[in-house]
């Protein structure tokens, strides 16, 4: 008995100093696709940008492009199909479009839509800002510089008042997510104006799915 009481004591009068050992989880690669894909290198106004996903498994979406519950109108709920002729496409068809664009492809021209004032929270690389209102003749946008913008950006020709659309680049649009009415006002125009539907691409999900799957977002 003396002696378990002996055992005792000496256990509570020592002081015993148990250290800490900090365990960090090992982050696991974040590739793009099945095939391996883990990057995209594209040209961003004259300078090389690497899309990839975030590599910090604990990641947390941008506010910026967090936000839900907009008003409806205007911010409805955009269809899978916006007209007839006109491809919906995801992620990784966006980012083929822009590496054949950035690997020298001008037949290509990837359209961000948005206003200046969405645009400055980021947007896709290698993406050519295009707000909606330059092509909506309801907004103060005049013939003459919907005209310029035709022939000068989309590669349409005038012959006898009339436009030819044989040349035209492939338009891949976006906006801000699947509630986003700008790129849809934009293709639904150049509709309206004659050009072909089958050169207009459309990637629905925007900055609001391409935020979510952590791929690089280049600002101002």
């Amino acid at each position: 008995m003396n002696l378990v009481k002996s055992f005792v004591s000496a256990i509570l009068g020592t002081t015993i100093v148990i250290t800490a050992v900090s365990v960090q989880a090992e982050s696991k690669p974040v590739g793009i696709g099945f095939g391996g894909l883990t990057e995209v290198a594209v040209k961003h106004k004259g300078k090389t940008v690497v899309i990839k996903r975030n590599q910090n498994n604990d990641a947390m979406v941008d506010p910026s492009f967090a936000k839900t519950s907009r008003a409806c109108p205007p911010f409805c709920i955009q269809p899978i199909s916006l007209a007839p002729g006109v491809d919906t496409i995801g992620e990784i068809e966006m980012l083929d479009y822009l590496a054949q664009m950035s690997g020298g492809d001008d037949s290509i021209m990837v359209i961000d839509s948005r206003t200046p004032n969405w645009v400055e929270r980021g947007q896709i690389p290698g993406a050519v800002n295009l707000p909606w209102t330059l092509l909506n003749t309801a907004k103060g946008a005049d013939p003459i510089s919907i005209g310029e913008i035709m022939e000068n950006e989309f590669g349409a020709t005038q012959f006898d008042g009339l436009w030819k659309f044989g040349a035209v680049k492939t338009l891949v649009m976006y906006c801000n997510g699947m509630w986003c009415g700008q790129s849809p006002a934009n293709i639904k125009a150049l509709l309206d104006f004659g050009y072909p539907a089958h050169k207009i691409k459309w990637y629905r999900g925007g900055m609001q799915n391409w935020a979510n799957l952590g791929l690089t977002i280049v600002k101002p």
